[in-house]
């Protein structure tokens, strides 16, 4: 069988490029629940990856391209637009690479393009989260702040690249729109050309803006070309990613869904990193590849953690801190062009290229060990291998390590709540999220979060243990103040009880009844009826979840969440401290956290109080009103481990009833007094976590041991 990836660059040097995968899927997803979103995503000649959207909502046209810069050219079109019938061809040529497809306008319609962005695809992203789509088709270029006051400081030339350059050039047979523009620095450049056939379709350019009307009343056809010199990437195929039982395994089932998760991580993976998703995060992310490797552990080829552990390794902080996210090509121009105003260092003019790290999250600091730990303690890798991965990390491993020791020290000295790690403070006071619920309310305001420092910080303190038990057993050193950090895990070992929360029966249905009045009279018909179905819905005994985090003083904030689903996959409980953490995935919303044909909401924000109501209904991301794939994953991964058939089946059904079971993230809407799935609309259509659900396909459908 020849591998997609090698069939996507064997058509790539012969020119034509079938899409790799297209959403959405007809078979896999429910068109209704995408609004009118369609995506198609490619391979380059180089085999890098690209995206490209229509969101028919906004009538916007992203196409990512997921090279080295981590890239993108968009535009607006007012009047709408589709894929064409046409293939795409990719070419190169004297170091540039493109990409050619085409578009279809209906049957005499006239339409306007605008706003036009060339540059990286973090300003593209930004474009859309302060709304500029809804600006005037001829609004003026969105340029970011601290670009346009660097490039007034340094003058011309900067000045002449902060916005593209858009000519019109008609012939008898052909018109051609030509958008171009250079990186900020100039090292770089980008294009988008536009062509119709003149006997078909007449352009015109004013201000920016391209009209294109028809000529009759026949549909015409808009050719599309994207062109880049940015620096490829050097992907890898599934037979490097995936065990030979795991392909084995997906070969068999003959799978639709497996075959497009598999080409999915293809899409994402690449020898300098692994992409968090497409099309928004195109980037390495710490935290997505560390708790990646986790779940994959059973799928994924042996020497895929060292891949991991390097990747976070290189980018350490001199502190021992493990890089969230880097910024490349335009977004890193951004940053340092920020920098340099606010500092006037000029050694940064010497390559505004310099890749920039963000150090600023809290939860990959204490994954890292966790990888590691599970790596060293893995009998199938042999020591020789070990040798040579301490040999070119161990030095950055360890100071990891002993970062993630002195963390820990505050709370082993003295055990009280105020002493666990904390996230680190915006310059408001604020605490920022420093965790995986990373929107501005995602720890509901708090600032030691639950996971964090129940299901991180402790699995990272043993994980020392044993990476240090596993070192001495291959010759090599151990680490540093073993001992100490022995008894530090000790310390962390019941840092749960912080954070239980125990409302007794009829605190739970006033505090319910007090969000559902809260709610507008449709949804709460919907609710009142959802819970009238469960018999009343309200438990007859105290229910008990833990917080999603404690606020500055150390006390709870009675969300409920699904980060609990990671704990039972890290750690075995008692039977009774399993069965109590399960309850809330499995007891109806607005009760608990399950939803009937949508899945599992990400929190539950009922017991808290209408404050926290107002900061989830102002930024839905991690709210109640959010599924997401990956905790939907991590859960499955955790049952498939225990014997609960009937709680893996109720949640598969209501995850696949929404038609969007594979996508990052989704909502609900609600039509009179019922919920219809719908696609969230930043999500990634691609994204490295959610497609741990090939492991727990693997770990649910497969008889054979794991690894």
């Amino acid at each position: 069988m020849l591998l997609p990836f090698l069939l996507a660059l064997q058509t790539a040097s012969a020119g034509e490029a079938p899409p790799v995968l297209t959403f959405p899927t007809p078979g896999l997803d429910d068109p209704a629940a995408y609004e009118g979103y369609t995506a198609r995503l490619y391979r380059d000649s180089r085999g890098n990856s690209i995206e490209i959207y229509i969101d028919g909502t906004t009538g916007r046209v992203v196409h990512l391209w997921a090279d080295a810069l981590n890239e993108s050219i968009g535009f607006t079109v007012v009047g709408g637009v589709a894929f064409g019938a046409r293939p795409a061809t990719v070419w190169s040529t004297a170091g540039r690479r493109g990409l050619r497809y085409s578009l279809t306008v209906q049957g005499g319609r006239s339409i306007q393009i605008g706003q036009v962005l060339l540059g990286s695809m973090r300003i593209e992203r930004d474009f859309g989260y302060a709304g500029r789509v809804r600006d005037p088709i001829d609004a003026p270029t969105f340029v970011v702040p601290e670009m346009a006051q660097f490039a007034v400081k340094m003058g011309r030339p900067y000045t002449d690249r902060l916005t593209p350059s858009v000519v019109l050039i008609n012939t008898a047979s052909r018109w051609t729109v030509r958008a171009s523009q250079p990186s900020l620095d100039g090292k770089n450049h980008l294009s988008l050309t536009l062509s119709g056939d003149a006997r078909r379709s007449r352009a015109t350019l004013t201000s920016r803006v391209v009209t294109i009307r028809p000529l009759g009343t026949q549909a015409i056809t808009v050719s599309v070309e994207i062109a880049t010199d940015g620096a490829p990437l050097s992907p890898l195929d599934r037979t490097q990613i995936f065990n030979s039982q795991f392909r084995h395994f997906a070969d068999s089932a003959n799978a639709p869904r497996i075959e497009r998760e598999i080409r999915g991580f293809e899409l994402l993976s690449s020898r300098e990193k692994l992409m968090a998703g497409l099309p928004t995060y195109a980037t390495y992310f710490g935290r997505d590849m560390l708790m990646t490797a986790l779940l994959m552990e059973p799928v994924w080829s042996d020497t895929m953690p060292e891949f991991v552990m390097g990747a976070a390794l290189a980018k350490l902080a001199e502190g021992g801190e493990v890089s969230h996210e880097e910024a490349l090509g335009g977004q890193a121009i951004r940053e340092n062009a920020a920098e340099f105003l606010k500092t006037g260092d000029h050694s940064l003019l010497r390559d505004l290229q310099r890749t920039r790290e963000n150090y600023w999250m809290v939860d990959d600091d204490f994954q890292l060990p966790v990888v590691a730990g599970h790596y060293f303690a893995d009998a199938n890798v042999p020591a020789a291998r070990k040798r040579a991965f301490v040999q070119r990390w161990g030095a950055a491993l360890r100071k990891n390590l002993a970062f993630v020791a002195a963390q820990a020290a505050p709370y082993a000295r003295e055990p009280v709540a105020t002493k666990l790690v904390s996230f680190k403070r915006d310059p408001d006071g604020y605490c920022h999220p420093g965790s995986w619920r990373d929107s501005r309310v995602g720890y509901a305001g708090g600032c030691f979060a639950f996971d964090v420092n129940v299901v991180w910080a402790p699995a990272a303190l043993r994980a020392i243990g044993t990476i240090d038990s596993a070192l001495r057993a291959i010759g090599e050193p151990g680490i540093d103040g073993a001992a100490d950090i022995a008894r530090a895990a000790d310390a962390w070992r019941d840092t749960g009880w912080h954070f239980m929360i125990s409302l007794a029966p009829g605190e739970v249905e006033s505090r319910v009844r007090a969000k559902l009045a809260s709610l507008p009279a449709p949804e709460r018909e919907h609710w009142d009826s959802v819970l009238a179905r469960a018999g009343g819905g309200f438990p007859t005994d105290s229910l008990r979840f833990p917080a999603v985090s404690l606020d500055s003083a150390g006390q709870p904030i009675p969300v409920m969440s699904t980060d609990p689903g990671m704990w039972l996959l890290l750690a075995r409980q008692p039977a009774d401290r399993e069965a109590e953490l399960l309850r809330p995935f499995l007891l109806p919303y607005p009760v608990g956290l399950f939803i009937d044909g949508v899945g599992l909401a990400v929190a539950n924000d009922a017991y808290a109080s209408p404050a926290v109501w107002q900061m989830f209904e102002r930024d839905r991301y991690h709210s109640p009103r959010v599924v997401w794939g990956r905790e939907v994953n991590v859960l499955l991964a955790a049952l498939a481990t225990r014997n609960r058939p009937g709680a893996i089946d109720s949640v598969r059904s209501a995850v696949a009833r929404s038609g969007l079971q594979y996508a990052e993230l989704w909502s609900y809407k609600f039509e009179g007094s019922a919920v219809r799935p719908v696609r969230y609309g930043s999500s990634s259509d691609v994204q490295l976590w959610t497609l741990t659900d090939l492991a727990v396909q693997y770990l649910l459908n497969s008889p054979r041991p794991t690894q």
